[in-house]
């Protein structure tokens, strides 16, 4: 008889056929979750003039979906971590295009905003549980590459939210933006037919059977003995409770990644709801400024698989304070009246340091936590981030309120990124310490 460690046979296993659907699929996913995200951003000014709302107020129109990102990430993450993996993505997904397509009915701010609540509980739950399986079933020589060749499927989302943006608002108002959502509820059959669920979630439950059909296709040239017994390193009974995050020298890094993700997405929601709207302001046309908006998720896309590339190679903490840094330059530069061309470099640069770092935080997180307790590590650090994607939207409205010069507005935003590469400083020391204490304790 065989005990066949899981997490030890897909590290040493190629990536195979059946991971690239894993990440195909997840990927696909989060282009649905990244469209519902951005396109709030796209229809801001369109709902601003309809409805003759203050920027402040749209600021605060913005939150509602936020608000419910924050609590899905708080309530899905653990949830999954006792319901399995591919159900909770499976809710979240109906959870958020259903109510997506609903808020194209809305006739007030105020149904608009319940609308995009309840979607915003979606997809606040979807994208830890998405990173969670793909971090699974990659090997760990490949985990951040292939995490954020996933995730960059949510800037696709956006880049796609922007390209309808230009075709349709002019034309036909902000509306046809999310009757759109209707088309990707034909993936739901897709997503219970041939995503798997979590090997280590079935494996604890005692599905053991469930658990060999998926493993042949992970490692199809591994065959099985009727003997042979898959297993897992971690206990079957590790609670996924919230305290578990700060225990096994965890606090420190907990504590960072957190404050990392509240600065990280407080700058990819400020950025994705505001920026068309300031470059209208300045005189960009609205073609323009919606090309802004596909600038930034485009170097989102290509930041995070270059992130992720990068972070295999030196470690994901170097390469996150870099692109930090980087954001915080670039980030400052857009408001000093920059010709054309350079301001979509710097935008390009901006999205690439940060809703590409987003992407490459939720994969430093995933590589923290152990398994049992990883959609609950992945669940709190979003909802964490999410009190700041709350906060960037409504801080935005109020400063611009404030009819500052541009160029004040954009060092103010610059400064969550510095926060951020100074606490992934700290994690990565942090870090560093943890990996030789374990280490020294292994060897002693």
């Amino acid at each position: 008889m065989r005990n066949i460690d899981i997490t030890d046979a897909i590290d040493k296993a190629p990536f195979g056929r059946f991971q690239w659907m894993v990440a195909a699929l997840c990927g696909l996913l989060l282009v649905v979750d990244g469209y519902d995200v951005f396109v709030a951003g796209t229809v801001l000014p369109a709902l601003m003039k309809e409805w003759g709302l203050s920027k402040p107020q749209a600021g605060t129109l913005q939150a509602w979906a936020l608000f419910g990102m924050m609590f899905g990430a708080l309530v899905f993450g653990p949830l999954a971590d006792r319901i399995g993996r591919k159900k909770g993505i499976a809710i979240c997904f109906l959870l958020f295009t259903t109510s997506t397509l609903l808020a194209g009915f809305a006739n007030s701010p105020t149904q608009f905003g319940i609308f995009r609540f309840i979607a915003g509980l979606g997809c606040g739950g979807l994208m830890p549980n998405a990173v969670a399986l793909m971090n699974e079933y990659a090997p760990k020589r490949l985990r951040s590459t292939m995490v954020a060749v996933m995730f960059s499927g949510y800037s696709v989302g956006g880049m796609v939210a922007a390209g309808f943006g230009i075709g349709l608002i002019p034309q036909f108002g902000w509306k046809p933006m999310f009757f759109i959502a209707a088309v990707p509820l034909l993936l739901l059959p897709l997503v219970l037919w041939k995503l798997p669920e979590s090997l280590g979630f079935l494996l604890r439950q005692g599905k053991e059977a469930e658990a060999r059909a998926i493993w042949a296709k992970v490692a199809p040239s591994a065959r099985l003995d009727a003997s042979d017994r898959l297993v897992f390193t971690e206990s079957k009974n590790a609670s996924a409770s919230v305290i578990e995050l700060f225990r096994d020298q965890r606090a420190v890094s907990t504590v960072m990644l957190w404050a990392a993700f509240f600065c990280c997405l407080l700058l990819v929601y400020l950025l994705s709801s505001w920026l068309p709207k300031v470059l209208q302001e300045v005189g960009y046309a609205e073609t323009a400024s919606l090309l802004s908006l596909f600038s930034l998720n485009f170097g989102g896309m290509l930041g995070a698989i270059l992130g992720g590339r990068l972070g295999d190679r030196f470690g994901l903490p170097r390469v996150v304070v870099g692109f930090f840094t980087a954001a915080a330059v670039s980030i400052a530069l857009i408001g000093f009246g920059l010709p054309a061309p350079l301001l979509f470099v710097m935008v390009f640069i901006a999205g690439a340091t940060t809703i590409g770092t987003q992407i490459l935080l939720y994969a430093s997180v995933a590589q923290l936590y152990n398994l049992s307790i990883r959609s609950t590590g992945l669940g709190w650090a979003s909802g964490v981030g999410r009190i700041g994607a709350i906060v960037g939207p409504t801080l935005g409205g109020v400063l611009l309120a404030q009819e500052l010069p541009l160029q004040q507005n954009f060092l103010i935003f610059a400064v969550p990124a510095a926060l951020s590469a100074l606490a992934m400083l700290v994690f990565a020391v942090n870090a560093a310490r943890r990996t030789a204490t374990v280490t020294a304790v292994a060897t002693a």
